[in-house]
């Protein structure tokens, strides 16, 4: 079920953020890659010890870095770490131990992620065809 709702809750996100125009600004998609890295710090302070938060936020960390550099250089980078932090959350059980992470939640956060990339990823590929097609005004 938490595969569903994180498939469903991504479109609606991905959807309202087209509709409203949060995606025609180019610091959106970063900022969401922030929010969804820091849940995990979230719940190791809910639940967890002083080390294991500290580990949260030095991986919390690297997405923040990849946010920053896809922001400034190419919004690529930020697509492929949203879809990356999903599969870090399909493995992040067996590299992290934190007692504050709902069961359900791995679940939900990868099926989110890999939408949610996978969206700005198809909003690069458009973008870029329309860029690449010849102006016809001018022909």
């Amino acid at each position: 079920m938490e595969y569903l709702i994180g498939l469903i809750l991504s479109l609606v996100v991905a959807g309202f953020a087209i509709i409203v125009g949060f995606d025609r600004e180019r610091s959106f998609y970063p900022t969401v890659l922030i929010v969804i890295a820091s849940y995990y710090v979230l719940f190791a302070v809910m639940g967890a010890s002083g080390r294991t938060l500290v580990i949260e936020i030095a991986a919390a960390s690297v997405f923040l870095l990849l946010a920053v550099l896809g922001f400034r250089k190419n919004l690529w980078l930020v697509s492929a770490a949203i879809v990356g932090h999903g599969l870090f959350d399909f493995v992040h059980h067996l590299l992290i131990e934190n007692p504050g992470v709902p069961r359900w939640w791995p679940g939900f956060c990868l099926a989110f992620d890999v939408i949610f990339g996978g969206s700005l990823a198809v909003h690069l590929m458009r973008r870029s065809k329309v860029s690449h097609e010849p102006d016809r005004r001018t022909a």
